[in-house]
């Protein structure tokens, strides 16, 4: 009888000292996410409308109503609208292609469909902006065909993607890979079965696609038309790469000029612009979803691969396919890796100019870069492990301890995630401004403020695929876990964390690719002694050193492809459908 009572009395401390942990555990997750994601944003909303300690509405509407903002607010919409509108149809008739065809090479076609996203944006304008100088190999050579055919041909001086029409064009093929995804997700999901009666009816291909395939997909179509919106309204390296040089203000570039301009002074300012940004992205999801789902279209059936065979115009498919490919990747990066082996910018790469001193000055002979590469992997790398950690926890909460806690956290993460960077670079800046309370020390102008950024804007991005690999967990472990006495950090180190970690490191391979090299957080929160790598590249073209901003490009670019053939090559490990470049 003692021991039974001994071991009852056991049981009972420890399941009181697991609850106990479990409860310190989310307090001390509500107060991280509280002080990275919440406070920021809240004293970000108080500084717009209250610059002065009390509110004042006046001086918000008098800043929206000048001409520059007012200027900067329309072309900012039309950027954001065109560019979906391009990445919309350029993104499904890909997913369609590989989707429902019988393409051959996709697995190859998709991974080169999707670098682009991979890339960052500023590399792939400034590739482009080579591409398509006035000097370079493609112009001089379309021009010296059009005179050999007798064609009067013009180009001119002048940069055309210096222009709106440039940014809505650059915006729209890098953002073509996120409809591309979505839609391809949602065509796993539309049942056979309805696509075969139509067939049987005598229904021609078209036919069946406009009548069934893409009313089924518009859910899919509408949520990627979403997160391009979203993605080409906070993009700063292709807005700002084109858009400062063509003097076409949008907001984000305003944002940034002005802090440039005027330093902390134009805070309440840069809050109410960055309140503005958060506006119009809110709005173009809310209108998206609305329009995604003004009908049903769910619908029951078999959920076999759908396969519509091209006949006689698979290899044309395939030849156009390839030739988008050709154009809107090896064409620009081409450019690129050209001018980064010339000494000049305009230079004609032949063997008489072929030099690797700008590599060679990139890796060697620049401590800045180096700084910057090494700051940008340290701070990726540990935004990685707390984030992973992080994660774990808060998944376990979100799928068997969901409580009103739990989801305010969970909206909180999305709601950060899904805010534009430079949004919450102003937020940051703002909140850490001063010296942090009690140990009375400023980390703004630090790595630390950098490293906080990140932990608010990439949680949701980790968090996704953990909860994904969570909902794969027997719960039935750790009820007879804990049945047997365990406490809740064994429980989690023991059991839980190494069934989830596969779908954690999953998202930890997208943070790390999307972290080390991006720019929309990172740009208004660096300093001389807090460089990152990111923004590395348009202070190098703008100080004039083209040559040497691609010879880091084309680095960049280099450790991108590394780390993606690295987990290309442990997708088996991983759970099915987390990394976006596999068929």
């Amino acid at each position: 009888m003692n021991v039974m009572r001994e071991l009852r009395r056991t049981v009972a401390l420890r399941r009181i000292f697991g609850w106990r942990s479990e409860r310190a555990v989310l307090w001390f997750l509500a107060l991280g996410i509280g002080v990275l994601s919440v406070a920021p944003l809240t004293r970000l909303i108080w500084a717009a409308i209250a610059p002065d300690g009390s509110p004042d509405l006046a001086h918000v509407l008098q800043l929206i109503g000048t001409q520059k903002v007012w200027q900067a607010t329309l072309n900012t919409l039309e950027i954001a609208v065109a560019a979906t509108l391009l990445a919309m149809l350029a993104g499904t008739l890909a997913a369609l292609l590989v989707g429902l065809s019988d393409m051959r090479g996709k697995q190859l076609w998709v991974f080169t469909f999707i670098l682009p996203l991979m890339i960052p944006p500023q590399v792939i304008a400034l590739a482009w902006v080579q591409a398509l100088s006035p000097s370079s190999p493609l112009l001089t050579g379309v021009e010296a065909v059009c005179r050999s055919l007798g064609w009067r041909l013009t180009l001119g001086n002048g940069q055309p993607l210096y222009s709106l029409t440039g940014i809505i064009m650059l915006l729209g093929l890098h953002n073509a890979p996120l409809v591309f995804l979505t839609v391809r997700a949602g065509l796993r999901r539309l049942p056979a079965d309805l696509v075969e009666a139509a067939r049987i009816t005598g229904a021609s291909p078209l036919r069946v696609l406009f009548t069934v395939i893409l009313p089924l997909a518009r859910p899919a179509i509408f949520a990627g038309a979403a997160l391009s919106f979203v993605a080409a309204a906070g993009n700063f390296g292709i807005q700002a790469m084109l858009g400062i040089p063509a003097r076409v203000p949008t907001l984000i570039t305003l944002v940034y000029q002005r802090l440039n301009g005027y330093g902390p002074s134009a805070l309440p300012d840069m809050a109410v612009l960055s309140l503005l940004i958060a506006l119009i992205t809110f709005g173009g999801l809310a209108l998206s979803r609305y329009l995604g789902g003004r009908r049903d279209v769910r619908v029951s059936g078999s959920l076999r691969q759908l396969k519509q065979p091209l006949g006689a115009w698979r290899l044309p498919a395939e030849w156009l396919a390839w030739l988008w490919i050709g154009m809107t990747l090896l064409l620009p990066l081409s450019a690129l890796v050209g001018t980064s082996l010339t000494n000049g910018f305009g230079q004609t790469l032949n063997r008489q100019t072929l030099t690797f001193d700008n590599y060679t000055n990139a890796l060697w002979q620049y401590p800045a870069i180096h700084q910057a590469f090494f700051t940008s992997l340290g701070l990726t790398l540990m935004a990685v492990v707390l984030l992973t950690l992080a994660s774990l926890f808060l998944a376990y909460f979100l799928s068997w301890q969901r409580s009103r806690l739990v989801s305010l956290l969970q909206m909180s993460t999305e709601l950060a995630y899904a805010l534009p960077g430079i949004v919450t670079g102003i937020a940051a800046i703002l909140f850490f401004l001063k010296p942090l309370p009690l140990i009375n020390v400023s980390i703004y102008g630090t790595v630390w403020i950098i490293l906080a950024a990140y932990l608010s804007n990439f949680l949701a991005l980790v968090l996704r695929p953990t909860l994904a690999g969570f909902a794969q967990i027997d719960r039935s472990l750790d009820e007879a876990a804990q049945i047997s006495g365990a406490g809740f950090m064994r429980r989690m180190w023991d059991i839980l964390m190494p069934l989830a970690a596969p779908s954690a490191m999953a998202g930890a391979i997208l943070v790390f690719l999307t972290a080390l090299n991006e720019i929309q957080v990172s740009i208004l929160l660096v300093t001389s002694s807090s460089q990152t790598l990111g923004p590395m590249v348009i202070f190098l073209d703008e100080g004039g050193s083209s040559t040497l901003a691609a010879a880091v490009g084309c680095l960049m670019i280099l450790v991108v492809l590394l780390f993606m053939l690295i987990a290309t090559l442990f997708a088996r490990r991983l759970p099915e459908g987390v990394l976006p470049w596999r068929a």
